[in-house]
C-alpha cells in the first residue's frame, strides 16, 4: 500500500485545468466558486503531504480493509471455455463498495480543512452509506440526500446510513432519483459553504472532483496492478459497470495511457431500448451538455431536459457520465457497452452459484458481459471484472424475482411481529433518548 501511495501523490491530476479534451470544467454559481477552488488547491497539497497520506494509508489499511482479494473464477471460466476470468473484490471492502475509498478520502480532506459538516448524494445507497461511516469514524456531521425512489429500493442502506448518524433526506422533486439528489445537495452546499464539504460520490461534478474521485478509487487500479503481477498474469480485458464512473474510472487509471489491455465500461440497459427505458450514454444517444456544473454527454430531449432512465441497479441509473470517461470513450480507449436488467440478473446468478460470491446488481452488469465474452476468447487469455459491490443490499430486489411466494411471506409475517411485539417499539425510544 506504501508503494502504491508514493506512485499516487505524483500525478493526482490529469485534466488540464480541470478539461479532458472539450469535457469537464467548472460551471458553478459564483457563490460556490471560492470554496471549489479551495478544495481543489487542498487536494492538490494534501496528495503531497506525508501526514495526511501516512493517515489514509492507515485508514485504508485498518478501516477499509485495504487491499482487497482478487480470486480466479476457475469454475465459471472452466464452464464457460474461454478466457480466464479474475474478480477484483471490492465488496469486501468495509460498507461492502468501493465507495468507501472516495469517501474516506474526502472526509478526511474535509477535516484537514477545517469544515465540521458532510453533505453526499447517493442512488444506490452505496456512496451514502460509505459516506455517513467515514464521517462518524472521523466525528463529523453528516446529511445524505437520496431520491425517494431509490430510498424506497434501497431501505437496508437508509437504515444502515442512519445506524451511523447521518440524516437522510428524501428528494421528492423531478423523478425522485439520483440527479435529483444531486441538485439537492448542490442547493445545501451554495448555502452552507462555510462549514460545509460536499463528497461527490463520482467522478463527476465541477473540477476538481472528477480527478479528486479517481485518484481515491484509483488505489483499486494500482492493486489489480500488483496482484496480477505476483501471479505472472497479464491481462487482456478489464471490464467495469459504469454509471457516473467512479469504479471503472479508478479500475482503469493505471492503464489509461497504455494501449493494452481493453478496458469495457458497462452502462445500464434496463428493460431495453426506447426513451426512458434504459440509462446508456455512450453506447446510446447521449448529447453534449453542461450538467451538475460540468460539460459531458448526457442523455436529454429536444427541450434540454434531462430524460428519465431506468435500471434495476439504482447506482447506474444516472443522465450523465463522468468528463475522462466521455473523453476516453471519443478517442476509443474505453469501449462502451450496455447489459440489460435481465442479463445482469443472470449474471448475478452464475457468479453466486459458480464461485460463491453474490455481485451487487450495478457490478452484475460487468459480470454479464464477461460471460458474453469470454467464450469468444483462447483459454490462455485473461478478463478481469472489478466487482465493484456485493449484493446484501439488493436482497429487497432480488428476492420477489427470484423467490416471490417465499419473501412475501416473510415480509407479511415481518409486519405482523412488528405490530404486536411492543418491545421493538419500546426499544426505539431507549435507543432515540440514549442518543
Amino acid at each position: 500500500m506504501k508503494k502504491i501511495q508514493e506512485r499516487m501523490s505524483d500525478k493526482p491530476r490529469m485534466s488540464d485545468h480541470g478539461f479532458f479534451g472539450q469535457f469537464g470544467g467548472k460551471y458553478v454559481a459564483e457563490i460556490l466558486r471560492r470554496t471549489i477552488d479551495e478544495t481543489g488547491v487542498a487536494f492538490e497539497k494534501a496528495m503531497k503531504d506525508p501526514k495526511f497520506l501516512g493517515d489514509l494509508a492507515e485508514l485504508q489499511r485498518d478501516f477499509i480493509g485495504r487491499p482487497t482479494p482478487m480470486f480466479h473464477a476457475k469454475r465459471t471460466s472452466k464452464k464457460l471455455g474461454g478466457a480466464q476470468i479474475y474478480v477484483k473484490l471490492e465488496g469486501l471492502a468495509n460498507t461492502g463498495a468501493h465507495k468507501i475509498n472516495n469517501a474516506i478520502g474526502q472526509v478526511l480532506l474535509a477535516k484537514y480543512c477545517g469544515k465540521t459538516r458532510i453533505i453526499a448524494e447517493t442512488g444506490a445507497g452505496q456512496h451514502g452509506v460509505a459516506t455517513a461511516a467515514a464521517s462518524a469514524l472521523l466525528g463529523m456531521d453528516c446529511t445524505v440526500y437520496m431520491g425517494e425512489i431509490d430510498m424506497k429500493r434501497q431501505q437496508p442502506n437508509v437504515a444502515a446510513m442512519e445506524l451511523y448518524g447521518a440524516s437522510v433526506k428524501a428528494v421528492t422533486a423531478g423523478s425522485r432519483i439520483l440527479k435529483d439528489a444531486i441538485n439537492e445537495a448542490m442547493r445545501d452546499w451554495a448555502a452552507h459553504f462555510d462549514t460545509t464539504h460536499y463528497v461527490i460520490g463520482s467522478a463527476l461534478g465541477p473540477d476538481p472532483f472528477p480527478d479528486m474521485v479517481r485518484t481515491f478509487q484509483s488505489f483499486v487500479g494500482r492493486e489489480v496492478q500488483s496482484q496480477l503481477q505476483e501471479r505472472n498474469v497479464t491481462p487482456d480485458v478489464l471490464i467495469a459497470c459504469v454509471g457516473g464512473g467512479s469504479n471503472a474510472i479508478g479500475f482503469f487509471e493505471p492503464y489509461i495511457n497504455t494501449k493494452t489491455p481493453r478496458l469495457i465500461a458497462v452502462e445500464a440497459g434496463g428493460i431495453g431500448p426506447g426513451e426512458g427505458n434504459n440509462a446508456v450514454r455512450m453506447a446510446g444517444d447521449a448529447h453534449l451538455d453542461i450538467i451538475h456544473g460540468y460539460k459531458s454527454k448526457f442523455l436529454v430531449n429536444a427541450d434540454g431536459q434531462v430524460n428519465e432512465t431506468r435500471s434495476i441497479s439504482a447506482g447506474l441509473d444516472y443522465a450523465g457520465i463522468g468528463p475522462q470517461l466521455c473523453y476516453l470513450g471519443g478517442k476509443g480507449r474505453i469501449e462502451f457497452t450496455s447489459a440489460t436488467d435481465q442479463e445482469s440478473l443472470k449474471a448475478l446468478q452464475v457468479f453466486a452459484r459458480n464461485e460463491g460470491v453474490l455481485f451487487a446488481l450495478e457490478s452484475a452488469h460487468a459480470g454479464a458481459e464477461a460471460l458474453r465474452l469470454a467464450p469468444t476468447m483462447r483459454p490462455d487469455q485473461v478478463i478481469v471484472i472489478n466487482m465493484s459491490g456485493r449484493g446484501d443490499k439488493d436482497i429487497f430486489i432480488t428476492s420477489p424475482i427470484f423467490r416471490p411466494k417465499e419473501w412475501g411471506d416473510f415480509l407479511r409475517g415481518e409486519l405482523e411481529r412488528l405490530d404486536s411485539n411492543t418491545e421493538i417499539h419500546s426499544s426505539k425510544i431507549i435507543i432515540s433518548e440514549e442518543k
